[in-house]
């Protein structure tokens, strides 16, 4: 790393709750996520309750703390409690619900060019082994209007459709999609949906119950500031008993009236996902806290914060977006806490010479903004695009960022994208 970085802006006040290093300006919360110091002194308290006495924490203390997760987690996603059980993050969510659901020879299993990679993977993989289609929605982009979204997803359903991946709040683009509409359409032509709502709680409104997909699967790790390792998987009541673990434990189903009957009255679909054998399981348990840090750190709770996310996305947006010179890709009405910003073209030949050049991450432009800036934010290519071509950054609000960090962030850019033209 370069030991003689310039100054940085200064992050919010509100980065004292936070390990975040101080000698880096963080723009990338959507990638991982930042766990508040609280919650990590939560999280670690549950360690040691687990350490200390192994056994019972896991035979008789797991169960409640599994409820209390998931009873505060609820509402925030718009459902009841038992609807609600618990994976390690939202990709784990995603190839749970695909393996669980019925598909046949000749089926069609559709999802967008603007899915997350590695569930894109998944939909190919379960369809090559039921011997049903991958059918992928192109969505446009840069998109003018939401109408535009629904109507590229609609024009590939057929009558052999069965289930639609569909992303809340899409990856890489980070655009919040029109859920309901599209839900609800494809309801009305017989197609389930499967909403990746990875990173939906904590960033957008979501009420499953009303929704009513098929299945949901969301990260608590990123915009509700949980531990890493914690993600929960919704499925609706009536879809409820084929959904099973992609790991048995000594609960499963098939040892139901052994010696591993469970706790309680809990129902199967819990009780099939609340133990899957000795794992560290404090990630989802320290979620009240989480959700309690964000009630309690800036008046008016979770909402102010949301509200307050949104605001400063756009105006970073519209800063950088202006001082590049470069169009919206979106509409505002698509723009969560994070927001997309597109980068001026070079021409054919540079962007080949500029695509060869090494890197850690998916862009030599993201490793020159660290090493030289000290600014931590993705660098990536338009889906629809030609190799190399419509390349934007991603940036990301909460509440540790400050506006003079993405004044930095564009005057970084500017210096950068002359240094490539030169190459």
């Amino acid at each position: 790393m370069n030991t003689g970085a310039p100054a940085l802006p200064e992050p919010s006040g509100l980065a004292r709750c936070w390990t975040l290093d101080p000698g880096i300006v963080h723009l990338n919360h959507g990638s991982f996520g930042a766990c508040p110091i609280p919650v990590l002194e939560a999280q670690n308290a549950l360690r040691a309750r687990m350490e200390r006495e192994a056994v019972s924490f896991f035979v008789a203390d797991l169960w409640p703390l599994t409820d209390r997760a998931r009873g505060t987690l609820a509402p925030i996603v718009g459902a009841r409690p038992q609807d609600i059980v618990f994976v390690p993050n939202a990709t784990t969510g995603v190839a749970t619900a695909i393996a669980s659901f019925p598909l046949d020879d000749g089926d069609e299993l559709l999802f967008t060019d603007h899915e997350y990679p590695a569930c894109r993977a998944i939909v190919r993989a379960a369809c090559a082994r039921a011997g049903a289609t991958p059918v992928e929605a192109r969505l446009p982009w840069p998109v003018a209007d939401p109408g535009e979204v629904v109507e590229a997803v609609l024009s590939r359903v057929t009558d052999r459709t069965r289930l639609c991946l569909l992303s809340h709040i899409t990856s890489a683009t980070a655009m919040v999609l029109p859920v309901q509409q599209i839900v609800e359409a494809l309801r009305e032509r017989g197609v389930e949906t499967l909403l990746d709502a990875a990173h939906s709680a904590g960033q957008a409104d979501l009420d499953l119950t009303a929704l009513a997909p098929a299945f949901a699967t969301g990260n608590c790790h990123k915009w509700l500031c949980a531990p890493k390792g914690a993600a929960f998987l919704w499925t609706r009541s009536d879809m409820q008993p084929p959904v099973r673990p992609l790991v048995e434990s000594v609960y499963s189903r098939e040892l139901g009236s052994g010696p591993w009957r469970g706790p309680g009255e809990r129902s199967r679909y819990n009780l099939d996902f609340d133990y899957m054998g000795t794992d560290d399981y404090t990630a989802r348990l320290a979620l009240p806290d989480a959700i309690a840090f964000l009630e309690g750190v800036i008046e008016g709770g979770l909402v102010a914060v949301k509200t307050r996310n949104r605001a400063m996305a756009l105006e970073a947006r519209r800063l950088v977006a202006d001082r590049l010179g470069t169009p919206a890709l979106s509409p505002e009405s698509m723009v969560g806490s994070m927001g997309v910003v597109a980068l001026p073209e070079h021409p054919p030949g540079l962007g080949a010479r500029l695509r060869a050049r090494p890197t850690a991450y998916a862009d030599a432009l993201q490793d020159a903004l660290l090493e030289r800036h000290r600014i931590q934010i993705p660098v990536w290519s338009a889906h629809n695009a030609a190799p190399g071509a419509g390349r934007f950054v991603r940036l990301s609000a909460q509440l540790y960022n400050a506006p003079a960090q993405y004044a930095c962030l564009a005057g970084a850019l500017v210096e950068e994208l002359d240094r490539e033209r030169g190459l």
